[in-house]
C-alpha cells in the first residue's frame, strides 16, 4: 500500500469485533484471561495478545503498526511522549561506561537529556559534525552504543550527511537512531536509507493540533540478525535477561529492538501512552500526508517573502534555492519539500522579541507541527539550558526567530509578520 493509504487503513481489521469504522478505544487498564493457562502463556510469550496497559493496548497497538508501516519498519512502540521515546531508544542499548555519539545539531531538550540526564546514568555523549560527519569515525570507540541525529534539525533546519553517518555506523557495527519529528514520515524515511531506527515526538506534526502528547520508536526489519553479529557490543540482546525469566531476545521471532523496550523499560519505567492519546493520533495519521504537504507549501511561501525582507539578515529553510541544504532536501525529501519549520535572524535581541512580541496571528508557542501558526526565540526557551558557547556551537543564537508554519493562508501570515518587522 501506497503512504496515504497505510495511514488510514494499516493496522485495523474493522471486520473484527463490531465493525466500527473509526478504531475503538480500549479505555482500560487491564484484561481478563480466559483461565490461568491463557495469562502463563501471555507473559511467556506462548500467546501474544494485551496483558496490562502499561505494556499492551489494542488502541496503541493500532498506532503502533500504522506508523511502522509509514516508516518501512518492521515494528513500533508507543510511547508517553517524544522524551520518552528518545531516553528508551538510547537505554535500551547503552548502560553506565558506555557512550553515544550525537549529531552537533539537535534540539534543545535532546541535548539536556544527553548531557545532563544520561550523564547521571553513567552515560557519555561525544559530539560530531553533522552537515559531513567528517569526525564521526574518530570518535567510536569500543563503548560507543549508538549515533544520534535529528533528520531535519530544530531549530538550526539543517539536514546532515545521512548516507555518511549510516556508513560509517555499518562499518563499526553501531546502532543509528534519526530523530524524524520534523521531516515526519510523510516526507521522509530514515529506515529507506540505512538508519536503524526511528523516533518521533507524535505530539507535533502527527497530532497536527496539539492536543495529544506522544512518541513512538520504530525499528528496521532485521536488527536480531545484526545483534547476533555483534554481541560483544550488545550482549543484553543475545545473552539470557535474568529479569524475564531467562529471556534470549534474539532468540525470539518477533522484532528485538523493541520488544526489549516493551519487556524491559515499559515494563519498568511506564512512560506509556494514554490509549485516548493514540486514538487521537490515530485520527491524525489519516491526514499526515496532506497536512505536511500544506505546512512545507505555506513555509516555503513564508520563506521566500522573509528572505526579500530588508530586516531579515539571514533565513533559514531547506526549500529555498539559496539555502546550504537545498540540494540535500532535493534528495531526501519527498518532492523537495521540506516541512514547516523557519528559522530567520534579525539584528539583535531586542529586535527578535520586538518581532515576537508584535505579531498577531502568529501564538508564542515552544510547540511546532500545529495546524496553527508559532513563533518563538529558542534561546531563551527551548535552549536556555545552554551556555552562550554552546548555544553559538549549536547554531542558536540571541537574533534567531523561529517559525512553525500553520494551515492558515500564506497571505495573512506574511501580513503578520510583515507589521510586526516594521
Amino acid at each position: 500500500m501506497q503512504k496515504e493509504t497505510i495511514a488510514i487503513h494499516a493496522g485495523y481489521d474493522k471486520k473484527q469485533g463490531n465493525g466500527e469504522m473509526a478504531v475503538p478505544i480500549s479505555q482500560t487498564t487491564a484484561y481478563a484471561f480466559r483461565d490461568s493457562e491463557h495469562a502463563a502463556n501471555l507473559f511467556a510469550l506462548k500467546e501474544l495478545g494485551p496483558i496490562y496497559t502499561r505494556l499492551t493496548n489494542p488502541t496503541s497497538d493500532v498506532l503502533e503498526q500504522r506508523f511502522a508501516q509509514l516508516e518501512g519498519g518492521a515494528a513500533g512502540i508507543a510511547t508517553a511522549s517524544g522524551a520518552s521515546a528518545i531516553f528508551y531508544s538510547i537505554a535500551n542499548v547503552a548502560e553506565a561506561g558506555d557512550n553515544i555519539i550525537i549529531s552537533d545539531k539537535l534540539y534543545g531538550g535532546s541535548v539536556t537529556l544527553f548531557y545532563f540526564t544520561l550523564k547521571r546514568f553513567g552515560i557519555s555523549v561525544k559530539v560530531f559534525n553533522s552537515d559531513d560527519a567528517s569526525n564521526l569515525e574518530e570518535l567510536i570507540d569500543d563503548k560507543t552504543k549508538a549515533i544520534f541525529f535529528e533528520s531535519l534539525s530544530n531549530p538550526q533546519i539543517a539536514i546532515p550527511a545521512i548516507e555518511k553517518i549510516v556508513e560509517v555506523a555499518k562499518k563499526h557495527g553501531i546502532i543509528t537512531i534519526c530523530d524524524n519529528t520534523v521531516a515526519s514520515a510523510a516526507l521522509f524515511n530514515p529506515i529507506e536509507w540505512g538508519v536503524d531506527v526511528s523516533v518521533h515526538s507524535t505530539s507535533k506534526y502527527t497530532s497536527g493540533n496539539g492536543t495529544a502528547l506522544g512518541g513512538i520508536i520504530v525499528e528496521r526489519d532485521g536488527l536480531a540478525e545484526f545483534f547476533k553479529k555483534n554481541v560483544a557490543r550488545y550482549p543484553h540482546f543475545s545473552t539470557p535477561d535474568a529479569s524475564y525469566h531467562g529471556l534470549v531476545y534474539t532468540d525470539v521471532p518477533l522484532p528485538n529492538f523493541c520488544l526489549r523496550i516493551r519487556l524491559s523499560l515499559l515494563r519498568d519505567i511506564g512512560a506509556t501512552p494514554s490509549p485516548h492519546n493514540s486514538w487521537l493520533l490515530i485520527q491524525s495519521l489519516e491526514t499526515l500526508g496532506l497536512r505536511v504537504d500544506k505546512h512545507s507549501d505555506n513555509a516555503l511561501e513564508v520563506a521566500k517573502f522573509l528572505e526579500s525582507h530588508p530586516k531579515v539578515k539571514k533565513v533559514s529553510y531547506p526549500g529555498l534555492k539559496s539555502d546550504k541544504y537545498y540540494e540535500k532536501a532535493q534528495k531526501y525529501f519527498k518532492g523537495g519539500k521540506a516541512s514547516g519549520l523557519i528559522s530567520f535572524e534579525v539584528s539583535s535581541f531586542e529586535e527578535a522579541k520586538k518581532v515576537i512580541d508584535s505579531v498577531k496571528l502568529f501564538s508564542v508557542v515552544v510547540n511546532i507541527g500545529d495546524s496553527k501558526s508559532l513563533i518563538t526565540h529558542p534561546a531563551s526557551t527551548t535552549h536556555s539550558q545552554m551556555t552562550p558557547e554552546e548555544l553559538v556551537k549549536a547554531g542558536v543564537n540571541p537574533v534567531t526567530v523561529r517559525l512553525s508554519i500553520g494551515l492558515e493562508n500564506t497571505a495573512d501570515l506574511i501580513q503578520d509578520l510583515n507589521q510586526a518587522l516594521n
